[in-house]
């Protein structure tokens, strides 16, 4: 190989010892030449060319100086013809000369040579080659017909009094404005609107039309009639108007001549300037135009951002935002890439939004159209994500660009950013509010299993309502229904307050307990002055400051409540905190525990995770004293609380058998060591001690570890949860977490099967092989097979996942379909099964469960459409799948973010009973079902009485379970003939009502029996005679319907037991005869202290962190059990 240093030539010798004294800047020195840029433009025609062409404000100078030079022109011929004296007589001499003062002369010389020399320097300067080009154009020719004669008259003074038409300078006015508008955009680098321009046009040629015809006709008549300037202008606004009275008209055949060829001219340019115009017109129609930096500097306002926008998208947005009265004077500009819909343009003209709602059709990534919007002026900018595509990482990379394109061009305007897939959330972690879909749609989900229909809880919570829906119908639980969906989470200082500002200094529960007695509202979370975290119940060791700022549940804020016995309580002279007698209890609390003989000391027993003790008192007392609730203390009692090992699950341990215990060795508690994606909020967890292989995972796959082929041969204790869905996206972990949560019991804790069409990921499996007991199989709820082997059959719930890949459909609303036809065979097939179903269009929640005859759902649905009319923003909540939390839709959740403009703290609160967000200190949502041995307590405020004076729980709510009426559904099959006997009394209908709840479906009756009792309802009704003939043929439809339906469920059940036979599966345990049909539930969201409970009513609680219960609770909470060496660890495990 050749060396490379060989091929370099020394430097001559005369160099070096130079080089080695200076450097290598000695020959740099003696090489440099400098060299000149832009030469080309220091030449002088280029640099004339700077100053009256490419520099944009001297040609702008330059521009107003001829604009202003041709308008001088014609207003010297005006002043010509006012001054000149008209001559008699008819010679044609007085068309070609006219009398011209020396001075006005002058002037018009003066202008013209001025002109005369701008046109040709300018000719120069733009000339390209063609030197006709310049000649022949229409400027450049009008400019010679009105410069060149007076030029002339300088060296020829006989052809002073020449008649030139100077007037056609108003041409030359009209082109010189149009570069000048031109240069002036250029200038000051904005560009008005295309429409102001047109019209600006339009109106320069019009005017132009006009003045040239006033100015030929009254010249061309001063053969004539001799017209004066006004009665030549009086001629052609009648002339061109059509009207055409015909007192003024021109006399010479070259005036006549003149007319017809300005009529023909103006029937030329005008239409084609109108049709410009009108296409300008209709260009903004659909791109919306501008909004004026004058309104928006005066007027609030928020801008939309949205992909496409759809009517229904649209009208949850406007009610929701305008439901706020502070809101109402607010203007919407919404933002979107597409042209108008044709309903969404319907919707615009209603005069109630179209002086509110302004649309631009332009994107958020240019800043000319943000600058249309103006988007820095703008109080807030919601930023919404296209959820019916196919691709939604798609849509989320959309979203995103949009944030960064809106922070980028308006970084002080908040941002509200709705995200659909959570591993893209940490790309806007800088907006200032951010619901991501998949995270809420997936927590409210999981909590529906355990807490029935949390899903609508927060649905109604984050709607604004006053409460009013349902007041109009006859039913008694859809008014209740109706006027408890009106309650919102409001938030007040409590210093400010007059719900809570008595209770400074006094534990949260005891301001919760009274003020609910007290105001009827709820008290649910605080937040102290100087954090920013917000606090639900944080239990009774927690005092109240007067600068707490308090959240409570009501149907109004306090702001716009009244108090009626504000004047008594201020003349009494007792002062609120006065007590009563030795037992330090304030008046209102001996009033709450009235009908009591003793009272019960406030309960210090270890409190349990499954549920709060609403147990009698012991059996020795019951002969002494009716049971008694202990009163709500002010301050709790430190020495009497007991710190509970909740880690350790002692409690549990205790009471289980042994081969529990041993099951149960395996189990502890930590925060997951592997999370699917960033920005997920770390929750405390049960957990396995070492992670599961992958393939014990699979549910219907035996492997080395064990043998079992389907969720029977498993042997779980507690029933399944199965979810159905389409691929194991990264959203799907946030239903495992909150299954798995440290505070829910471990005996308790369902078994987790995924039912996937598509294989997962093998870092999804990462995250989810630490959790106990969730497995996941391949197959699809179309497949019978498939659903039988995953344990639907024992299932406690099925979650239904609307599928990605359905979401986009040619009809919009077709989306749902096939979620909704499967969901409808799995009722078909498994009547016994809960099935909680997540949609993307609300309006098809109609479908589910659908029954074509049914009469109580048809008067469902006219009671919708009434609210609906009414201007209900929740005229489906009547829908009964909907009311028990059998169904809902992630677009309903749109809400929560449209109220975080004004109460910005919703998405925390939400997050925080969704399990989404854990904060020490924090409580969560839970649920507590009445029993018989509860019914003691009667009414809410004796449970609000107890749960906060033994456990420190809070409730919210009730979900409560009825009977439907036998008259009114198909679905019922039990038939009593007794009561379909005795017809002629009306009040036994009444009196059945009071009494379903206590009632028993006979669907569990043999079939002979069956058929003996509708024989002897047919004879009796047969000997009735034909007194009630059409009601008679009506009950017996019903009842054959009745039978029908009966005996396709027996085929239906033989055709899934014969499936579960070929596939080797156990029958045991299908009951295909339980039917759940006749029921329907629905919410009471802090209802009324007298409200009275009801065997099996679910009481919604928020519980206290049971970690603030440990003496040692605030370190150590990150330690995880992934570094434990034994089961033994798992008692030892600490917070």
């Amino acid at each position: 190989m050749v060396d490379l240093e060989s091929e370099v030539p020394p430097l001559p010798p005369r160099y070096r010892f130079r080089d080695l004294l200076l450097g290598d800047q000695g020959w740099q020195n003696d090489d440099r030449v400098q060299v000149e840029f832009y030469m080309n433009e220091n030449t002088f025609k280029e640099r004339l060319k700077l100053f009256f062409i490419k520099n944009q404000r001297s040609s702008l100078r330059i521009r107003l100086f001829n604009f202003s030079l041709k308008l001088l022109s014609c207003l010297l011929y005006i002043i010509r013809v006012l001054l000149e004296n008209p001559s008699q007589g008819n010679e044609w001499s007085h068309i070609f000369w006219v009398n011209r003062s020396l001075p006005l002369w002058g002037l018009q010389v003066s202008v013209a040579l001025i002109s005369l020399f701008e046109t040709i320097l300018l000719g120069y300067l733009s000339y390209k080659g063609n030197i006709w080009e310049q000649i022949l154009r229409i400027p450049f020719i009008l400019e010679i017909i009105n410069a060149v004669p007076f030029i002339i008259s300088i060296f020829w003074p006989s052809l002073r009094n020449l008649f030139v038409p100077v007037f056609l300078n108003c041409w030359l006015a009209k082109h010189a404005l149009e570069n000048m508008i031109n240069d002036l955009h250029r200038a000051i680098q904005r560009t008005q609107s295309a429409m102001f321009n047109q019209v600006l046009i339009l109106i320069s040629t019009l005017l132009c039309l006009i003045f040239t015809c006033i100015c030929g006709i009254q010249h061309l008549e001063r053969i004539g009639k001799k017209l004066n300037l006004f009665d030549s202008l009086y001629f052609c606004i009648v002339t061109f108007s059509t009207v055409g009275f015909g007192d003024v008209t021109p006399e010479t055949w070259s005036s006549k001549l003149f007319v017809v060829a300005m009529i023909c001219v103006a029937l030329v340019v005008l239409p084609i300037q109108f049709e410009q115009l009108a296409y300008l017109w209709m260009e903004r129609q659909k791109s919306g135009g501008n909004y004026s930096r004058h309104r928006a500097q005066t007027e609030k306002h928020v801008v939309l951002c949205v992909s496409s926008l759809k009517i229904d998208l649209l009208m949850d947005f406007l009610n929701e935002f305008y439901a706020h009265p502070r809101l109402q004077d607010y203007y919407v500009v919404i933002l979107c890439p597409t042209e108008m819909d044709v309903q969404v343009r319907r919707v615009l003209q209603i005069p109630m939004w179209s002086q509110r709602v302004i649309y631009l059709q332009g994107s958020a990534l240019k800043d000319q159209d943000l600058l249309r919007a103006k988007m820095d002026d703008a109080e807030a900018c919601f930023i919404l994500s296209s959820r019916c595509e196919v691709d939604r990482t798609s849509s989320d990379h959309q979203t995103i660009l949009r944030a960064w394109a809106v922070k980028d061009f308006a970084p002080n305007c908040p941002l509200y950013v709705q995200i659909l897939k959570p591993e893209n959330k940490f790309h806007i972690k800088f907006a200032d509010h951010v619901v991501c879909e998949e995270e809420f749609k997936y927590a409210m989900l999981a909590l529906n299993c355990i807490c029935p229909a949390t899903s609508t809880l927060i649905t109604l919570l984050v709607h604004t309502s006053r409460g009013q829906e349902g007041q109009q119908s006859p039913e008694q639980w859809q008014k209740m229904y109706g006027r408890c969906s009106g309650n919102e989470v409001y938030h007040i200082v409590l210093e400010e307050s007059t719900f809570f500002a008595e209770y400074e200094g006094k534990s949260f529960t005891y301001a919760s307990f009274h003020a609910h007695k007290k105001f009827g509202v709820c008290l649910i979370g605080v937040r102290r002055e100087d954090n920013k975290n917000i606090l639900l119940n944080p239990g009774p060791r927690y005092i109240m400051n007067a600068t707490d700022i308090c959240f409570y549940i009501n149907i109004t804020k306090e702001e716009n409540s009244a108090f009626k016995n504000q004047d008594q309580q201020r003349n009494s002279n007792v002062p609120r905190s006065f007590y009563h007698g030795p037992s330090r209890l304030p008046v209102h609390s001996i009033i709450a525990s009235m009908g009591t003989v003793a009272i019960d000391l406030q309960d210090t027993s270890c409190r349990s995770a499954s549920g709060p003790t609403l147990a009698l008192p012991v059996e020795g007392s019951k002969e002494l004293r009716r049971p008694s609730i202990a009163p709500v203390l002010e301050v709790a009692d430190t020495s009497s609380i007991q710190t509970c090992d909740l880690l350790s699950d002692q409690s549990e341990d205790e009471t289980a058998p042994d081969e529990e215990i041993s099951s149960n060795l395996d189990y502890a508690k930590g925060y997951p060591p592997y999370s699917p994606y960033i920005g997920s909020s770390p929750t405390f967890c049960h957990l396995l001690q070492e992670k599961v292989p992958f393939c014990c995972l699979r549910l219907d796959k035996s492997c080395q570890h064990n043998y079992y082929e389907d969720a029977k041969a498993y042997g779980f204790k507690n029933k399944l949860i199965i979810v159905a869905a389409e691929t194991a996206g990264n959203g799907l972990y946030n239903f495992i977490v909150p299954l798995r949560a440290y505070y829910r019991p471990k005996k308790e804790l369902n078994p987790i099967v995924l039912l996937l069409d598509n294989p997962p990921d093998m870092h999804f499996l990462d995250a989810i092989c630490w959790f106990p007991m969730v497995y996941y199989m391949v197959g699809s709820i179309d497949n019978l097979d498939d659903l039988l082997r995953c344990g639907v059959t024992f299932a406690a719930n099925m979650v239904v996942v609307d599928k990605e890949s359905t979401m986009s459909a040619e009809e919009d609303y077709m989306a749902d379909a096939k979620t909704i036809v499967n969901v409808q065979t799995l009722f078909r097939l498994f009547s016994s099964l809960s099935i909680i179903t997540e949609l993307t269009h609300p309006a098809n929640m109609r479908f589910m469960q659908f029954r074509a005859k049914d009469c109580y759902s048809l008067a469902l649905s006219k009671l919708e459409k009434k609210e609906r009319e009414r201007g209900s923003n929740l005229a489906f909540m009547f829908r009964l799948p909907f009311a028990a939390g059998r169904v809902f839709s992630i677009s309903m959740l749109d809400t929560l973010l449209y109220q975080s403009f004004v109460k910005d703290y919703m998405i925390s609160i939400t997050r925080l009973l969704l399990g989404l967000d854990t904060i020490p200190g924090s409580g969560f949502l839970c649920s507590m079902k009445i029993t018989e041995d509860d019914l003691w307590i009667r009414t809410y405020a004796r449970l609000y009485q107890k749960l906060c004076s033994s456990t420190g729980d809070v409730p919210i709510g009730i979900y409560r379970t009825e009977s439907q009426k036998l008259t009114t559904s198909e679905s019922q099959i039990s038939i009593s003939v007794e009561d379909w006997e005795d017809t002629k009394d009306s009040k036994d209908q009444g009196h059945h009502r009071s009494n379903h709840r206590n009632s028993t479906s006979s669907d569990q009756s043999d079939h002979p029996l069956l058929r003996r009792k509708s024989m002897q309802w047919a004879r009796r009704l047969s000997r009735k005679g034909p007194k009630h003939s059409g009601k008679t043929a009506e009950k017996i439809t019903q009842q054959r319907l009745n039978l029908y339906r009966r005996s396709e469920r027996q085929e239906l059940a033989e055709l899934v037991k014969n499936r579960m036979k070929h596939l080797g599966l156990s029958t045991v345990g299908y009951d295909e005869m339980n039917d759940h049909q006749s029921t329907l539930s629905y919410i009471l969201i802090n209802p009324s202290p007298d409200t009275r409970l009801e065997l099996n009513d679910v009481v919604y609680l928020i519980r206290p962190d049971p970690l603030s219960y440990l003496p040692n609770s605030e370190p150590s909470r990150k330690n995880s059990i992934c570094n434990a060496t034994n089961q033994d660890s798992r008692e030892e495990t600490q917070l």
